[in-house]
């Protein structure tokens, strides 16, 4: 992702690893007001741009080495990584986003909505996986490129529709703000919505920026 101080940060949280914790950290709201360009949410939090600019491109730096640099490894490290650790993390994170809603609905920070929410990013990035693991992958390690090109394009269209339900998860949990004195169970509800959150970006981030364009620079 090429960042610049225009960029909006809501792309940023939504493309770069670690963006939306740092954003978090810095007070910087990328849910409701993430069409904000990046120079501007600086200012407004009383931060130079360009020294939050230096701290995006650090992690960017760091999200290309965190991973296998061999293919085949890196196949094996998106399914052991991401792939078990979506499903596992989100079949856990709904029923706990249901009793949150079921008890605090009344609240008027609640987070009406997010159990909906989850559902659905659940069943996108199960679909998603699954094509991967039954067609893109098996391809990727046979090696037939030729056959690539349309699965691939597919992977793509479906990373972008999981990154915009991410970013309803971000508004249906008012931007993972927990209101003062929330239960434990709440609190646990978003410390896992911010990590699921941090692995899916960075899962696409992977596979949009170092595994899928090894293939499509031999399927053009």
């Amino acid at each position: 992702m090429n960042i610049t101080l225009e960029t909006q940060v809501r792309d940023i949280a939504a493309e770069m690893p670690g963006a939306a914790e740092l954003f978090r950290q810095a007070g910087i709201s990328f849910c409701c007001g993430g069409k904000m360009p990046l120079a501007e949410a600086a200012k407004g939090q009383g931060l130079d741009p360009e020294t939050l600019l230096a701290q995006l491109f650090a992690l960017q730096e760091a999200a290309n080495r965190d991973a296998p640099t061999e293919t085949l490894a890196l196949i094996d490290h998106v399914l052991a990584r991401y792939h078990e650790t979506h499903r596992r993390e989100l079949e856990s994170l709904i029923p706990l986003a249901q009793r949150v809603e079921t008890v605090h609905g009344d609240h008027d920070e609640a987070p009406l909505g997010l159990t909906a929410a989850l559902i659905a990013l659940h069943d996108e990035l199960d679909s998603h996986m699954m094509k991967e693991e039954r067609v893109l992958f098996p391809l990727m390690r046979a090696g037939n490129t030729a056959a690539l090109a349309a699965p691939l394009a597919v992977m793509r269209d479906d990373h972008h529709t999981a990154t915009d339900l991410l970013r309803g998860v971000e508004h249906a949990s008012h931007g993972l703000t927990l209101p003062e004195g929330a239960c434990g169970s709440w609190t646990a509800l978003y410390t896992g919505l911010r990590k699921l959150g941090d692995d899916v970006v960075a899962h696409i981030h992977l596979e949009e920026n170092v595994l899928f364009p090894r293939f499509e620079t031999q399927t053009a």
